[in-house]
């Protein structure tokens, strides 16, 4: 009859609270990566969005150049055409036959004349308009060529960082996943990265210092520090949240991860 398997047994609290720890001090150290990288993946970002939006500027003017063109083109052909009309009316003047018939042509001539005049004043409004819109077109232009430069600068600031710091960071996030499944306990796990997440400065586990949490360096209560010191249970910080160990477990936690970065 086969044996079953027993289950293995849970971890204690204190070994949960010393894999807490060395998790908390990976992640800082990738955070201390990401920092030397500061705000040069936003500027990126930013002056990327910001040429795309001159880009779409200088399209939206072009648009705009072009239909300006058209109906610049449109009143010069209705100039032409308005000049044939009135040299037709100049003709047919020759051989007016009454003066009701000069009076209308004469009448006709006149109205032509003042539609071309009018032809006349919208294309030239037009060309005004179109000679206006290519000087922002030129400005705009001349931004994205400086904006282009600064963002392959930056760029290339950017490249040198990750550059140098890939395999470190790389490395980093590795033993960080290898680490999670030994703090065992899903629900301590998720609530850490939520502490982490919402913490200024990314401290989800802090040391007792001084009889004062290590985050916000509230007093803590002689009883509490007792309940710390034993590692019997998973003490939050009053005011903070913030998950506390004492300074022997965490030295105990740094000395494992010296002895994991001996090894590799």
């Amino acid at each position: 009859m086969a044996t079953e398997k027993k289950a293995p047994a849970p971890r204690k609290v204190e070994d949960k609270l010393k894999a807490l720890y060395e998790l908390q001090t990976i992640l800082s150290d990738i955070d201390r990566i990401r920092n030397i990288r500061g705000e040069l993946p936003l500027e990126v970002k930013d002056l990327s969005d910001t040429i795309t939006g001159l880009h779409s500027r200088v399209a939206r003017y072009q648009a705009e150049i072009d239909d300006l063109a058209a109906r610049r083109t449109a009143e010069g052909n209705k100039i032409a055409n308005k000049q044939i009309l009135i040299e037709r009316y100049r003709q047919q003047l020759d051989n007016v036959r009454n003066n009701h018939e000069f009076d209308n042509l004469t009448k006709e001539i006149e109205y032509e004349t003042l539609q071309i005049e009018l032809a006349r004043k919208n294309s030239a409004e037009f060309e005004e308009q179109i000679e206006r819109l290519k000087a922002d077109i030129e400005s705009i232009q001349a931004q994205i060529a400086d904006q282009s430069h600064i963002l392959e600068e930056k760029k290339a600031d950017l490249e040198n960082i990750v550059s140098e710091t890939r395999t470190e960071e790389e490395a980093l996030q590795v033993r960080a996943k290898a680490l999670e499944p030994l703090v065992d306990d899903e629900r301590l796990l998720t609530a850490f990265k939520r502490i982490r997440h919402n913490a200024r400065n990314g401290l989800g586990v802090v040391i007792v210092d001084r009889n004062a949490c290590g985050g916000c360096f509230n007093r803590i209560p002689p009883q509490k520090q007792i309940e710390i010191k034993m590692h019997k249970k998973v003490i939050v910080c009053e005011y903070c949240g913030r998950i506390m160990i004492d300074p022997e477990l965490a030295a105990a936690a740094q000395e494992e991860l010296k002895k994991l970065k001996i090894k590799n």
